[in-house]
């Protein structure tokens, strides 16, 4: 099976497909911004690959959700509520982490199915 990569730089791919599936990982542009303006970013730009790649929210398969504080998992999960459409949430993960970089408060990494 080929193996397709979207956005490839030396050190990594914005999105691979493989046997019609979907890896994308997601951080936020704003990198010194509050959880409320990274996740809405994160989660817009999840949707721009996801169609990228074929495929759309409602085809997610596996979410790890990596939040710097985990303290503050209910305003990303607002945030996440309001994106995932209903009856279509995935299998997800959200855990404490330290980030790339000091300024980002979430990264996400998803799977999901081609259309």
């Amino acid at each position: 099976m080929d193996i397709t990569r979207i956005g490839t730089t030396q050190r990594w791919s914005d999105i691979v497909i493989h046997n019609r599936t979907v890896y994308a990982v997601e951080v936020a542009a704003s990198v010194d911004a509050d959880l409320d303006t990274q996740a809405r970013e994160v989660l817009e730009q999840l949707a721009e690959s996801l169609e990228k790649a074929d495929s759309d929210k409602t085809r997610l398969l596996m979410v790890t959700v990596w939040l710097k504080d985990i303290g503050e998992i209910d305003t990303f999960n607002r945030h996440w509520d309001a994106w995932v459409p209903a009856g279509c949430a995935p299998v997800r993960a959200c855990v404490q982490a330290a980030l790339a970089k000091p300024g980002y408060r979430v990264e996400i990494q998803a799977m999901a199915a081609q259309r």
